[in-house]
């Protein structure tokens, strides 16, 4: 089993994330009407404002020491009393599979107690399976789901509550 790592992400490696956005956006253009830009570039809107916002949590996850992706927690909520929301998750494909991914939303759970929604869009099949085996399995069964759209696109959304860790 890989060594994985979910570190906090400091201010100076918030342009790693943004770089790493292109490799997100590009896996998100098979699914969504991604464009790219004149130089080659998806566009990705400024995220100075939502880095500030103290309910921004971003993560980068290395396995034995590589970079190997990242997450980020936010309340930018559509499901009335969530408090987190995994805003963005990306993990490279080489290191897809190998329960890199299982442990990252484990160890989020863990380290952020309260009411989640955690959702993906439909026509994303390999995030619906994902999401399908993981979500039963993390929360004992004591989840909802919601169906309802976001920016036009179907989503399913899976509600759960993460216990406080007892110390």
């Amino acid at each position: 089993m890989p060594t994985i790592e979910l570190h906090p992400a400091q201010r100076d490696e918030l342009q790693t994330i943004e770089n790493l956005m292109q490799f997100y956006m590009y896996d998100f253009s098979q699914w969504l009407p991604l464009k790219l830009g004149a130089h080659g570039f998806f566009r990705i809107q400024p995220k100075d404002e939502y880095w500030r916002h103290p309910a921004t949590r971003p993560f980068l996850i290395r396995v034995d020491g590589e970079l190997a992706g990242f997450v980020i927690v936010d309340n930018d909520t559509h499901i009335a009393g969530a408090e987190h929301n995994i805003g963005y998750f990306f993990l490279a494909r080489r290191f897809r599979g190998q329960g890199v991914a299982q442990f990252v939303v484990s160890a989020l759970l863990s380290r952020l107690p309260g009411q989640w929604q955690i959702f993906h869009i439909d026509a994303n099949l390999p995030a619906q399976r994902f999401w399908a085996r993981l979500i039963p399995a993390l929360s004992a069964g004591k989840f909802t789901c919601d169906h309802r759209p976001v920016d036009g696109y179907p989503c399913t959304f899976y509600i759960l509550r993460a216990p406080a860790s007892v110390a």
